[in-house]
């Protein structure tokens, strides 16, 4: 099998002559220009050999778009620093509108996408990370989340105008993405996809419509992956998003193991390795996730991959360990 061939065999859970896996992080140093993160990704995939590429761009760029204010840390292993932000108030949600994804970060995020495009020349498939509206509006709010749980209860109308403007941007985009020739996005909740920063009712009311509104604009995307972020996470709230694999931290608090995942859900499962172990583990721990991941699985329907970003300074011996280990 090739590459792709493996990939998507894996989501459609066939048959494959091994287990496809791709590992990610940020390059902060580089990731400020579409040519930079364009480099930065395609050496990674090439380094390890990957299987598919999860594009992982700066953070910020979402809240960039919409008048946020940062700097580079100057540090390859510190992401970038809030300089001003724009959700100061409930009134200050009023003046969320959408925008043109031609212009500023996301134009730049479209020009990165075709670059590596063309860098894989079609060898493997990538997917462009896209935050989900309500994790926009909370980085917009400097990531100050009992303020935006507090616009929920006092400024309710406001939000809902706010999260649309956002939503009806994200679904253009992610069109753009996929003309861009991603072949899908990788959807994340960020901090809004766990029950330690909100209640079932507040994602329900403020997440889940405008999640779909994006996610409906990429089906037909050969390849849209949701990832619910953290420790006791929403899993089965979000389990019947329209996508084909959805990433988690496996086996972390509160979180399904993967054989669990598997047979909650109808989508590819994607994970295994948790960060402790790739970041500040030894091979043979890594290994180790490794196989077990594989025995929880079978080797079908299943995706290799980190629960989340790795880190800049993550050992490439371990990296190495992935894939001897497969």
């Amino acid at each position: 099998m090739n590459k792709r061939e493996r990939v998507m065999a894996a989501l459609a859970g066939q048959p494959v002559d091994r287990v496809p896996v791709s590992f990610w992080g940020h390059d902060f140093l580089r990731e400020w220009t579409a040519q930079g993160l364009a480099d930065a990704m395609l050496e990674n995939f090439g380094r390890y050999d990957w299987d598919y590429m999860k594009v992982n761009p700066r953070a910020t760029y979402y809240a960039e778009a919409w008048g946020c204010r940062y700097l580079p840390s100057g540090s390859a292993t510190r992401g970038p620093e809030m300089v001003d932000f724009v959700l100061k108030s409930a009134a200050d949600l009023e003046r969320i509108k959408p925008l043109d994804i031609g212009q500023g970060p996301f134009a730049e995020q479209l020009e990165a996408l075709r670059l590596i495009g063309r860098g894989l020349a079609g060898e493997a498939p990538f997917i462009q990370t896209v935050f989900s509206p309500l994790a926009v509006v909370g980085r917009m709010a400097n990531s100050d989340l009992e303020a935006v749980r507090r616009y929920m209860r006092e400024a309710p109308r406001a939000l809902h105008g706010a999260l649309a403007a956002v939503g009806d941007t994200l679904a253009a985009y992610g069109r753009a993405c996929l003309e861009a020739g991603a072949s899908g996005i990788f959807f994340a909740t960020v901090e809004w996809g766990t029950y330690d920063n909100a209640t079932a009712e507040q994602y329900q009311g403020f997440g889940r419509a405008y999640d779909l509104r994006v996610l409906e604009a990429v089906q037909g995307a050969e390849m849209n992956v949701l990832h619910v972020c953290r420790l006791r996470n929403m899993f089965d709230l979000l389990a019947d998003y329209p996508v084909h694999a959805i990433n988690w931290a496996a086996g972390e608090p509160g979180n399904p193991t993967l054989k669990e995942g598997l047979a909650r859900n109808e989508h590819a499962v994607m994970g295994g390795v948790s960060i402790a172990a790739v970041a500040q583990g030894t091979p043979d721990r890594v290994a180790a996730e490794v196989r077990q991941a594989l025995s929880e699985t079978g080797g079908r329907r299943f995706l290799l991959a980190p629960g989340c970003s790795i880190p800049p300074q993550t050992p490439e011996a371990n990296l190495l360990a992935v894939k001897g280990a497969l």
